[in-house]
């Protein structure tokens, strides 16, 4: 019988980029994830930062290709969506590489101050503020425009967001604006429009009856979020028509219009047969858009990303240890793992996401079919299927076994509640993150212990 190096060879193709198998165990980008296991156990979280960098400089080059191909007359900035990790370590390795920042939330401006005070960024940093915007949130904006930070740019989700700022911001301090387009949602919906921004039938009479003739304010950004993300789809296609032609219908009655905010919504690799082809869309994006303004005889827009996922999901893996393996039935095979899919991989439980699985050591041993479980008492804990299958496949061995799951950087840590009260009173898992040097050895720091039991019972209150 095959051994699961060569049946995964045959499958899907391997190895592939960023994953290799030296003596029969797997590595990460030339991180040897067996030493990893062996120095700091599992369950174990990393985050390999330079990840990181990579993915926005990949980005932005292939923006910066198709302006030039097109001979697009906009430019381009890409903006960090800071909800898919807002960890200091996350954000101050996005920010090595020229960027802006997209907010949601009123605890994302004093993080932004703390960065400005500590260098890391500065007052000029281009700030776009979405989301439906609390009492609190706008504060926060309105206090950083008067602290001098220039380019904040509140996004209007409704109208009513606007009258805070009408109240508080001076004629001495001209705020940029932009407005949100409440965008029709994928057809398999349960519903029409999306909860978030302005209906695009009101854009432009909000605009002529509320800010106008108002000298503070200048509408220089429009924006909308495709939810079924950047896709080659009619959908998507027509989407995109749609919004850029009010684009152009905006700009003819508000010269100081100038950006288009295109959202987020690129996808990160999330199986080993993702093929999807980003020189294709990101040219095909910048090329509709051109054509669109041409035939309204307008200027091109400068281009704005809010690139969450695609920025940091590549960067971290989890990796588990089966404690056990459990023959339910015939065809039902358990591998047991020392964590949870509810606690750490919410995204799994919640979503139906499927992350890139793969065994960490015994790839010349044969292969059979299981499901994993995680060791909560939820029936719901588990994980049977491939993004490319309808099953898993792991090595046949009654040698001890690792698992990881690869590409969970993004929401993970945040949603499953890092540090928090978790489902069964699981720990959150020890946490180690690495970067590079120059000689290109590898520095691990752990950035967070295993959550212990002290820690728990005072969060309960029995402590």
């Amino acid at each position: 019988m095959q051994s699961y190096q060569e049946f995964l060879d045959l499958s899907v193709g391997f190895p592939q980029d960023g994953f290799e198998v030296i003596d029969d165990e797997l590595y990460f980008h030339d991180l040897n994830l067996m030493e990893m296991i062996e120095t700091y156990g599992t369950p174990l979280r990393f985050t390999y930062l330079p990840i990181v960098s990579k993915k926005i400089q990949q980005a932005k080059i292939l923006f910066q290709t198709a302006i030039l191909k097109n001979d697009y007359r906009g430019t381009y900035k890409y903006c960090y969506c800071t909800k898919s990790s807002h960890f200091k370590h996350i954000v101050e390795e996005a920010l090595k590489n020229d960027i802006h920042l997209e907010t949601s939330s009123a605890f994302d401006m004093p993080m932004i101050d703390a960065l400005e005070r500590a260098g890391t960024v500065s007052k000029d940093i281009t700030v776009i503020c979405n989301g439906f915007k609390t009492y609190q949130y706008k504060q926060y904006i309105i206090d950083m425009i008067h602290d001098g930070f220039k380019n904040i740019i509140p996004v209007l989700d409704n109208k009513e967001e606007f009258n805070l700022y009408d109240d508080e911001i001076e004629l001495d301090e001209p705020c940029a604006l932009g407005i949100r387009i409440a965008s029709e949602e994928q057809p398999d919906s349960q519903f029409y429009t999306s909860r978030l921004g302005i209906r695009s039938e009101d854009v432009i009479d909000f605009y002529n009856n509320k800010i106008v003739n108002n000298p503070n304010f200048k509408v220089k950004l429009l924006h909308f979020f495709i939810n079924s993300g950047i896709s080659d789809t009619p959908y998507y296609w027509n989407e995109l028509e749609k919004y850029v032609t009010l684009y152009c219908k905006f700009k003819k009655v508000n010269p100081d219009l100038d950006t288009l905010d295109i959202g987020g919504g690129m996808p990160f690799k999330d199986s080993l047969v993702h093929d999807f082809d980003y020189e294709y869309m990101v040219n095909e994006i910048i090329n509709r858009i051109k054509q669109i303004c041409a035939h309204h005889e307008v200027m091109e827009p400068d281009i704005i990303t809010e690139f969450g996922k695609y920025t940091v999901a590549e960067a971290s893996g989890i990796l588990y240890k089966v404690l056990g393996r459990k023959q339910q039935n015939d065809r039902e095979k358990w591998f047991m793992i020392d964590g949870s899919f509810i606690t750490n991989l919410p995204d799994v439980w919640a979503l139906n996401q499927k992350y890139i699985l793969l065994p960490i050591n015994n790839w010349d041993s044969e292969y059979e079919r299981v499901t994993l479980g995680g060791i909560t008492c939820d029936g719901q804990d588990y994980y049977n299927q491939e993004a490319h299958m309808d099953s898993i496949f792991m090595p046949k061995t009654r040698k001890v076994q690792y698992v990881g799951f690869f590409h969970t950087g993004a929401y993970q840590d945040v949603l499953s509640g890092y540090g928090g009260i978790h489902h069964c009173l699981l720990p959150s898992p020890k946490h180690v993150l690495i970067r590079r040097n120059r000689d290109e050895t590898f520095n691990f720091e752990v950035f967070g212990e295993e959550q212990n039991s002290k820690q728990v019972m005072k969060l309960l209150g029995y402590q």
